[in-house]
């Protein structure tokens, strides 16, 4: 019986994607003219897959010089391979970098060979993360979920800072998402040893990405070095391999993806919008979603919570004593 019910909202689901692709048509993805980021250097993280594979894509077909920053390196050339079959003629770059943002001494060694090979970065795109895997430790002993998403990208876009500055006008674009709104920040078991929520510790490190923007736009504001956060939205990428389904309710949650998620190039959009577009050239330290500024809520515009989860995180990655 369970059976054939799944099976009748999946033929139902599919006459209705059908449907849906007939008429509604896709839709079209935002593009820039070639040659837009023609001079200009531009760090991705996590840029093997899923939304920074299809940024990375979009920014070497606009011309620019794209650093590839991520932790499998076979991964990362078999996808600057399809990147460079993709875009044809083209004098973008691609280079890859090998960083592992569950260990922040890998984060130093990063960063120190940027200061060394490249004379100038104008745009920083803070886009790996991980989803509600199982409670697990980086190398510095931090939840995964606050270590990956917040304190590995606080330290790397920090030790970055003086280079953009050099390099103003630059940009900085910090991938959060609109599940913020269930998290908060407790102060009191960072590291969630008392108390272990998948979802919950995942908005939690997306509030403190939020955060982490304003309080950095604050700091460098006047410095020629934007700051802004964006959600891409419910995208079609391996960021969900945790999540435990049925598997009866696979080919439902497969369905899903296809009718109501968007592809990378989708939401690679906002991304591309918030790096290339010039009509965000001076705006700092907002929200976007959909190339739209949207409103946060108060949890996430809170400039003492900013400040306190900063001075933590200083103390986290080992800024300070």
């Amino acid at each position: 019986m369970a059976a054939a019910a799944v099976l009748a909202v999946v033929l139902g689901g599919g006459v209705i994607f059908i449907a849906r692709r007939m008429f509604a048509g896709r839709r079209t993805v935002l593009r820039f003219p070639a040659g837009t980021m023609r001079g200009k250097t531009v760090i991705v993280t996590g840029a093997s897959s899923g939304i920074g594979k299809a940024t990375a894509a979009e920014l070497f077909r606009l011309h620019a010089r794209v650093i590839m920053a991520c932790r499998d390196r076979a991964r990362a050339e078999q996808a600057a391979a399809e990147i460079r079959a993709c875009a044809g003629t083209c004098d973008g770059e691609l280079v890859i970098k090998h960083v592992e943002l569950t260990s922040l001494r890998s984060v130093r060694a990063f960063c120190q060979e940027i200061f060394q090979e490249e004379p100038k970065l104008d745009v920083l795109i803070n886009n790996a993360g991980v989803f509600r895997c199982p409670y697990s430790k980086t190398e510095d002993g931090f939840e995964m979920q606050l270590g990956v998403n917040h304190l590995a990208h606080f330290l790397l876009t920090h030790l970055l800072t003086e280079l953009m500055v050099r390099s103003a006008p630059s940009r900085i674009l910090v991938v959060s998402s609109k599940l913020y709104k269930y998290g908060s920040i407790r102060f009191d078991d960072m590291n969630s040893e008392h108390n272990y929520d998948p979802a919950f510790c995942y908005s939690q490190s997306k509030l403190a990405n939020l955060l982490f923007t304003r309080e950095l736009a604050r700091r460098l504001e006047g410095r020629g070095v934007t700051v802004n956060s964006l959600s891409p939205g419910m995208v079609r990428t391996n960021l969900g391999r945790h999540v435990r389904v049925p598997l009866l309710l696979k080919p439902l949650l497969f369905l899903a993806l296809w009718l109501f998620f968007k592809s990378p190039e989708e939401g690679a959009e906002t991304l591309l919008y918030l790096a290339c577009s010039p009509d965000v050239a001076n705006v700092t330290g907002k929200f976007f979603s959909n190339c739209q500024e949207e409103l946060l809520l108060p949890k996430a515009m809170d400039d003492d919570t900013a400040k306190r989860l900063w001075d933590l995180s200083e103390t986290m990655v080992g800024m300070k004593s």
